[in-house]
C-alpha cells in the first residue's frame, strides 16, 4: 500500500501510517505535478489547501481512499470520489475542543477590547479610559449550528454563565434543551443575541446565508463571530456593516479566499482577524492526524473507517457488530452472481434478527458490491454500489425482521423474485466467521472463503468420486466438502473448497460426470488460518 501526504500532518500520524504502509511526504506540490503523480498512489491525504478535483481523482487508478486532516472537505469533490467508488474520510471530532476554545477566547477578546489594548499599549499609549468593555455574564450567545462544536461551545459559555440560543433545524427541540439551549429561528437568534457565532458546515444551502438581509436584523451593539467556514457570512456585507456602525465587532478565523492578505475586513478596526487558527494546537493536531490516519488504513485493509464522509456512519457501537457482517454481505454478493452468473431486474434482500436493531443500508451496499463487482468494468464497492446498481436498472428491496431466526441470532438472505427455480441465499456470523447456511432453499453450512467448485446435481452414488477423480488427476487438492439436497434422489449442491482455482479449460470436464447439471467456480477473499493459492 502507498500512500501520499501532500500537506503538514504531525509525526503521530505519520507514524501510524509508516506502521503499516508506504508513506510519501510532497508538500506544495502544483495541480499539474500532483495529476501526475497520483496514478502511483493507493491513498491521499491532505488538508485544507490541496485542491482534490475531479480530474486528479480520475487520474487516481489506484486510489481507494482518499482522508482529509480536518473537518470540512470542501476542497475535495467528493461526488467524483463517490463516482469512482473511492471513499473520503475527515477527522471531525479531533479539532473540536481547540475550535471551541479558540472560539470562547475571540468572544472574550470582543467583550474586554483585549486587542486594542495590547495594540495600544504596546505602541507606548496609556488608553485605559477609552477602553471600557463589557461582561459576558448575563449576554446572549447566539449559535448557528449547535453540532459537535457548537455544543462544545454552549458547553463552556454556560461556565461564563451566558444565555445559549440556537438555530440548527436537525437538532430537536428536546437535544438542544438537555444542552441548555433554547432553539430559535435564525431571524429571532440574530435580533436577539449579543454575540452570533457560527458553527455549520459550509455547503451550497449555507453559503452566504448570512448576507445583507440577516445582518440588519443584528442590533448594534451585538458582535459576530466565525470559526466555522468561510463563504457562509457575505464578507461584502459584513464589511459594510461593520464601517457603517451598525455592528459593534466581528472576530473572523475564517475568510472566503485564504491567506486572507489584503482582505478588507481583516484592516477594519471593529474586527479581530486570525489566521485560520481555530484547529491550531498541538493537541488538535496531533488527534486529527490520528484520527484520519486510522480512518485511511481502515479502508486500505478493508475495514468500515470510523469518519467516513461518502459512506454511511455507524456509531461505534454499531460499527463493532456490523463490521463482520458487511463482509459476509459482500462475500454473500459476490457468491450468489458467480454461482448464477446472471442478474435479473430485482434483488429482495431480507434481515432477521439483532442485526435489525443497527442501520443495515450499509448491508445493502456491501451486497451489492459484492454482486456487482464481479460482472462490473469500474471498481465497486459500498462507496458507489447503489449508483452503479441503479444504472444497470436493478431494483432494490430491503424486508426487516427483528424475530430471530431458529438457530440464527442474526440472518441475512438474498433472493431473484419471480424466477422460475428458486434463487437465493443465506448466512450468517458462526464463531465470528462468515457462513454460508442455505442455497437455492436448500440447507448448507460452510465458511465462505477462498475457492469453492460448486454444483447442482441430482442426488445419485459417484458424484462425489466423479468429481474428486477429476480433481485428483488435475492435482488439485480437497479441503472441504459440504452437500445438501432436497430429497433423496432430487436436486442436491454440492461445495467443494480447493486450495486452488480450476483452470477453465477443466470446467467442461465435471459437466461428463452423470447426473451433474450445472458447476461453477466460485472465487473469494481467503480468511486467515485457511489455506490460501
Amino acid at each position: 500500500m502507498h500512500i501520499l501526504v501532500t500537506e503538514t500532518l504531525s509525526e503521530a500520524g505519520l507514524q501510524y501510517l509508516r506502521k503499516h504502509a508506504q508513506v510519501d511526504v510532497k508538500k506544495g506540490l502544483s495541480a499539474e505535478e500532483l495529476l501526475q503523480v497520483i496514478k502511483e498512489y493507493d491513498a491521499l491525504i491532505v488538508r485544507s489547501r490541496t485542491q482534490v478535483t475531479a480530474e486528479i481523482i480520475a487520474a487516481g487508478n489506484k486510489l481507494r481512499v482518499i482522508g482529509r486532516a480536518g473537518t470540512g472537505v470542501d476542497n475535495i469533490d467528493v461526488e467524483a470520489a463517490t463516482n469512482r467508488g473511492i471513499v473520503v474520510v475527515n477527522a471531525p471530532t479531533g479539532n473540536s475542543n481547540a475550535v471551541a476554545e479558540h472560539t470562547i477566547a475571540l468572544i472574550l477578546t470582543l467583550a474586554r477590547r483585549l486587542y486594542s489594548a495590547i495594540s495600544s499599549l504596546k505602541e507606548g499609549r496609556w488608553e485605559k479610559g477609552t477602553l471600557q468593555g463589557i461582561e459576558v455574564r448575563g449576554k446572549i450567545l447566539g449559535l448557528v449550528g449547535l453540532g459537535r462544536i457548537g455544543s462544545l461551545v454552549a458547553s463552556k459559555a454556560r461556565g461564563l454563565e451566558m444565555q445559549i440560543i440556537a438555530f440548527d433545524p436537525y437538532i430537536s427541540p428536546e437535544r438542544a434543551a438537555s444542552s441548555g439551549v433554547k432553539l430559535t429561528s435564525l431571524d429571532e437568534l440574530l435580533s436577539q443575541a449579543d454575540f452570533i457565532s457560527i458553527h455549520t458546515p459550509l455547503t451550497p444551502q449555507t453559503r452566504g446565508m448570512i448576507g445583507a438581509e440577516q445582518l440588519a436584523l443584528v442590533k448594534p451593539s451585538a458582535y459576530i463571530i466565525n470559526c466555522a467556514r468561510g463563504g457562509i457570512i457575505d464578507e461584502q456585507a459584513l464589511a459594510a456593516a461593520l464601517k457603517e456602525g451598525r455592528i459593534a465587532g466581528a472576530a473572523l478565523d475564517v475568510f472566503e479566499v485564504e491567506p486572507a492578505i489584503g482582505n478588507e475586513l481583516v484592516r477594519l478596526p471593529n474586527v479581530i482577524a486570525t489566521p485560520h487558527l481555530g484547529a491550531s494546537t498541538a493537541e488538535a493536531q496531533a488527534s486529527v492526524a490520528l484520527d484520519v490516519a486510522r480512518s485511511v488504513i481502515d479502508v486500505l485493509e478493508g475495514r468500515i473507517p470510523s469518519n467516513p464522509v461518502n459512506v454511511p456512519y455507524l456509531p461505534p457501537k454499531a460499527l463493532e457488530f456490523l463490521q463482520p457482517y458487511v463482509d459476509l454481505a459482500q462475500r454473500l454478493g459476490s457468491f450468489f452472481v458467480q454461482w448464477h452468473g446472471e442478474l435479473t431486474s430485482k434483488i429482495e434482500l431480507i434481515y432477521e434478527g439483532k442485526i435489525c436493531e443497527y442501520n443495515t443500508q450499509i448491508l445493502s451496499s456491501a451486497f451489492l458490491a459484492g454482486l456487482l463487482g464481479p460482472i462490473s468494468a469500474e471498481p465497486v464497492n459500498i462507496v458507489n454500489a447503489f449508483r452503479v446498481a441503479k444504472q444497470r436498472g436493478l431494483s432494490i428491496s430491503e424486508t426487516r425482521h427483528t424475530s430471530r431466526r431458529e438457530h440464527f441470532e442474526s440472518l441475512i438472505s438474498a433472493r431473484m423474485p419471480n424466477v422460475p427455480e428458486e434463487r437465493s441465499i443465506s448466512g450468517t456470523i458462526i464463531q465470528g466467521e462468515p457462513h454460508l447456511v442455505m442455497l437455492d432453499g436448500q440447507r448448507l453450512d460452510c465458511v465462505v472463503q477462498g475457492h469453492m467448485l460448486v454444483d447442482l446435481h441430482h442426488d445419485r452414488p459417484g458424484i462425489v468420486g466423479g468429481m474428486g477423480q477429476i480433481l485428483g488427476r488435475a492435482d488439485i487438492n480437497i479441503s472441504f466438502v459440504q452437500m445438501s439436497r432436497v430429497r433423496r434422489g432430487g436436486p442436491s449442491i454440492m461445495i467443494l473448497g480447493l486450495d486452488e482455482k480450476v483452470p477453465p479449460e477443466l470446467m467442461p470436464k465435471f459437466l461428463q460426470v452423470p447426473n451433474v447439471q450445472r458447476v461453477r467456480m466460485v472465487c473469494l477473499p481467503p480468511l486467515d488460518g485457511y489455506l490460501e493459492e
